[in-house]
């Protein structure tokens, strides 16, 4: 099975730390980070529950909401498949255009 990577989210409830911070964190070499798509910072879990024990007490902890609300979830989810969907739905207007005309 594959390992999840965690989102920058994830990271700052996590440390309970900003997500500010986490990209501050991930940018100067800290924690360990990695791009997908060039553009998405993604974190090894292990990684990150090691650098917590190591740092423990040196981080601030900011009041971060531990859960997601639907609309925050609703919002990520378009935001990260935006592009899935587009397609999708051009695809879906190609194939109506196409049958019509059959």
């Amino acid at each position: 099975m594959q390992e999840k990577l965690l989102t920058i989210r994830d990271v700052a409830i996590l440390l309970g730390i900003s997500e500010r911070e986490v990209i501050d964190l991930a940018e100067n070499g800290t924690i360990p980070a990695y791009k997908i798509g060039g553009v998405y910072l993604r974190f090894k879990r292990e990684q990150v529950e090691e650098f917590r024990k190591t740092s423990a007490g040196t981080i601030k902890s900011p009041k971060v909401p531990l859960r997601y609300s639907f609309n925050e979830r609703v919002s990520d989810f378009f935001y990260f498949n935006d592009y899935y969907i587009l397609v999708t739905l051009i695809i879906i207007i190609l194939l109506v255009i196409i049958f019509r005309r059959s």
